[in-house]
């Protein structure tokens, strides 16, 4: 199965925000390169926060070009072969945390946000994964610092997507 056969599969499957889901899968058909950063109209991405449950933490990163406190995620890449491994393949990169493993149930959140030209938004494609515990992290290239958080200081230092997104994944954890 290709990433783009993925892709629309996963958004088929995912249940809620039923209007952006579609207006996932319509950006997809009217733009066969909409998962690759080459596409101006805008492409898809795939994050995924890095969680502790047993602590109550989330692992963040300070963005470097953003300046802003974020969850792990990135482009899709040739070698690609699932949105979920896109998100895990980003979310161990930028965290340096080995053993990461997907929360079951496929993606938490979508997430679509602005970006600068020459493109005109990310279609974000949000996963959770669960830190191995006593997890050692790293700063990576792509990043200022990566910092754990308690669950309660994430909206003191994260925008309300990540505060959406950290919302959606404790309501999958307690289901």
């Amino acid at each position: 199965m290709s990433l783009y056969d993925d892709a629309v599969l996963v958004l088929k499957q995912y249940e809620d925000q039923t209007e952006l889901r579609q207006a996932y899968l319509d950006h997809l058909a009217e733009h066969p390169d909409g998962l690759w950063k080459l596409c101006q109209a805008g492409h898809l991405t795939a994050s995924a926060l890095v969680i502790d449950p047993e602590s109550g933490r989330v692992l963040l990163t300070l963005h470097r070009k953003l300046r802003r406190w974020l969850q792990m995620g990135g482009h899709c890449e040739p070698g690609d072969l699932s949105l979920e491994a896109v998100a895990l393949r980003e979310a161990t990169e930028e965290s340096g945390v080995s053993g990461l493993s997907l929360l079951p149930g496929g993606p938490v959140r979508l997430d679509r946000h602005p970006i600068p030209p020459p493109c005109n938004c990310h279609f974000d494609v949000q996963y959770a994964v669960v830190a191995p515990p006593d997890a050692a992290h790293e700063v990576s290239d792509e990043s200022l610092d990566v910092r754990w958080f308690g669950y309660d200081e994430v909206a003191d230092v994260a925008d309300e997507s990540v505060v959406r997104l950290l919302e959606a994944t404790r309501a999958r954890l307690a289901a």
